[in-house]
């Protein structure tokens, strides 16, 4: 099976960069990206740089970035706790040309949940499992509507699955233990369409 992690966003740099963590000796640093969608709202996206491309990102506000979308446990008991960010291979002055894309190949590892929303409409979510070196795997929530969502619904754990799709942030609130209601911000993977594996062209694995 052909392993397939590719994001493409063009967007606009919110903050200065901050410091994440450092890795292996390489210190990495997170911005949020404001990427604009048709219907004039926008996904403000977190994204991760390593201390090279971090200067960059400073100077340029409008950035096109290319990269992979990771996951990462949340050991802090505080929000969800699986953590994904788009980690950026690449970047460059951004061509007024706003683009959020991503293509992933991997192997379903949870039942897909069927539903319709109280106008009819038909929701599927997924998880997909992007297998990364050494052993590791990005595990990224997925989710698909109307026809796509239909025929998602009957895919079963472990069978593969490619698609073409975009990232999107979505506002949601959480009634805590203590019975407070928090704002809290969920990232995803919106399905476009359904790819075969025939189509994909294999991509070397990073870290």
């Amino acid at each position: 099976m052909t392993t397939k992690n590719e994001v493409l966003l063009e967007g606009l740099v919110l903050k200065e960069p901050e410091w994440s963590h450092e890795n292996h000796g390489t210190q990495f640093y997170r911005v949020f990206l404001q990427v604009p969608r048709l219907s004039g709202q926008a996904d403000v996206l977190p994204v991760l740089l390593p201390g090279a491309l971090a200067a960059q990102a400073a100077e340029d506000r409008l950035l096109r970035i290319r990269g992979q979308l990771r996951s990462f446990n949340n050991r802090s008991g505080v929000g969800s706790r699986l953590v994904l960010t788009v980690y950026v291979q690449g970047l460059q002055p951004g061509l007024d040309e706003p683009c959020n894309q991503i293509t992933l190949s991997g192997t379903l590892c949870k039942p897909p949940i069927f539903r319709r929303t109280p106008l009819g409409r038909s929701i599927c979510d997924l998880m997909l499992a992007v297998p990364r070196r050494y052993g590791r795997a990005d595990y990224l929530p997925v989710i698909a509507w109307g026809q796509l969502a239909v025929r998602a619904s009957r895919l079963h754990v472990g069978d593969p699955l490619a698609l073409d799709g975009r990232v999107q942030s979505r506002t949601y609130h959480k009634v805590t233990e203590s019975g407070e209601t928090e704002e809290r911000v969920a990232y995803e993977v919106s399905m476009m369409c359904l790819l075969d594996q025939e189509d994909l062209e294999p991509e070397p694995q990073n870290e």
